[in-house]
């Protein structure tokens, strides 16, 4: 890991982003641009970000090339930014520091007095985002960094004024040891990133790792065994929450108060704190609410407050996002794309008042889908029809695989294969019938499929 500069921001006046126009680059413009500096950037596509940009006074140029590195102190790039990018060069050649998303989003976590970071394989985006709609409402203003768009904020994040920054933290690369969490939330320890971790030893260290960052309290879910494991031997003050196991915080008078959404009496030390009802289908979500729950209660956060904001949370973009409705057929679209986070999606899906659920799925990396392809076999089937797209390869290339979509179709009986977005949107037009629910599910861009079913 790079070493920890505690100048870097003091001696940075003027910061040059490369990719400004990414949802994980404009929280930190947002909260540093609140803060004084003088913030430019570049990026190759105009978008929503750009223009919000645009409107907060920041210089944005189209296009990556030397003459935009200005007079700056600092240039910040995200991890898609390839090494020979002319402004990295640039930068390079002028002596001018140079900083990588992840790395720069540990500094902004030490400008607040409490951070808070949310990691996990499973949940983090619905968390932090359900944790940061329960502060804002509770007139906290936290700061907030979320992989997913929260509609109460109209964005994946915001500067804030209060002593909170609430921050998704992801494990892929080990980029969430570059925070420096107060309160670290560990919701679940899944077989993912294996192609970087190498084994499920490598990753379970790697959340040790991120829980002894933690200065103040770890909030660990006691039914996880995983996650267990890695907080037993901890050095750490260590809070749980569970539903089947005992903890500090648990989910008591569990039930299914409409098909698919779920209540539950928070319960602290034998006593019920307040009564929590869902708004977001899937009995899953009932971990994410009572870690939302448990950190808000070592924040001093009122229960009827806590409450009042997870009734208020209607889910981030892309978690079960309802997008519309054609020719009487639903269409949802969701971001897992691992067999974990798709079980739970299509149980959820399952028990919602639809006549059948069809299960559009783009798998992600050719390393994930060759590693866990029995186990995609195995969950893709609880939605009664299964269409499946070609492999997305992210940052893996196909010559380096043999496993293709195809290797997963015919593991499922009476699924479909189909190689573009406009095949997949003819189908599901062709074969849906009003009352049934399409959802198109993966981290990739399987919810341009369904945008293109809702302008037909």
């Amino acid at each position: 890991m790079s070493t920890f500069n505690s100048d870097l921001l003091e001696n940075a006046h003027r910061l040059h982003f490369i990719g400004i126009g990414g949802s994980g680059m404009f929280p930190l413009v947002q909260i540093l641009a609140a803060r004084g500096f003088v913030i430019t950037g570049s990026d190759v596509n105009e978008g929503s970000i750009i223009d919000a940009e645009r409107k907060m006074g920041i210089e944005v140029f189209m296009g990556h090339a030397a003459e935009n590195i200005k007079d700056v102190d600092l240039v910040v790039y995200s991890a898609a930014i390839a090494l020979n990018n002319p402004e990295l060069e640039e930068a390079a050649r002028r002596g001018i520091p140079t900083v990588e998303r992840s790395v720069l989003l540990g500094y902004v976590t030490r400008l607040y007095p409490n951070p808070i970071c949310v990691a996990g394989t499973h949940g983090k985006t619905t968390t932090t985002a359900m944790m940061t709609q329960v502060f804002e409402m509770a007139g906290k203003d936290p700061a907030a960094v979320i992989g997913g768009k929260l509609p109460l904020i109209n964005g994946y994040g915001k500067n804030g004024t209060g002593r909170e920054i609430i921050v998704e933290s992801c494990e892929y690369a080990r980029t969430f040891l570059h925070l420096s969490p107060a309160i670290s939330v560990l919701l679940n320890i899944d077989a993912d990133h294996l192609e970087y971790y190498g084994s499920m030893e490598n990753l379970k260290t790697a959340f040790y790792r991120f829980s002894l960052l933690t200065t103040n309290t770890v909030v660990a879910n006691a039914d996880d065994p995983n996650t267990c494991e890695v907080v037993q031997s901890l050095n750490r003050n260590v809070r749980t929450f569970a539903v089947e196991n005992s903890a500090d915080y648990t989910a008591q008078n569990i039930e299914e108060y409409r098909p698919g959404f779920f209540a539950f009496d928070l319960v602290h030390e034998g006593f019920v704190l307040t009564r929590i009802e869902l708004n977001i289908p899937g009995y899953h979500h009932v971990y994410n609410a009572l870690a939302v729950c448990a950190v808000a209660h070592l924040c001093n956060i009122p229960p009827q407050l806590m409450h009042t904001g997870i009734k208020a949370f209607r889910g981030a973009g892309r978690r079960f996002e309802i997008l519309g409705e054609v020719n009487g057929i639903t269409i949802a679209d969701d971001y897992a794309h691992h067999p974990t986070e798709l079980e739970a999606t299509l149980k959820a899906a399952k028990e919602l008042n639809f006549k059948q659920v069809w299960a559009v799925f783009q798998p992600y990396t050719y390393s994930r889908t060759e590693m866990l392809l029995d186990d995609f076999a195995r969950v893709l089937p609880i939605a009664d029809h299964v269409v499946v797209t070609k492999i997305m390869g992210g940052r893996e290339l196909a010559d380096n695989y043999t496993v293709k979509a195809e290797d997963l179709t015919a593991k499922i009986p009476d699924s479909t294969c189909v190689q573009t977005f406009e095949q997949a949107k003819d189908f599901i037009l062709q074969n849906a019938q009003p009352g049934d629910l399409v959802l198109t599910l993966g981290c990739g861009d399987i919810y341009k499929a369904a945008h293109m079913m809702l302008q037909k």
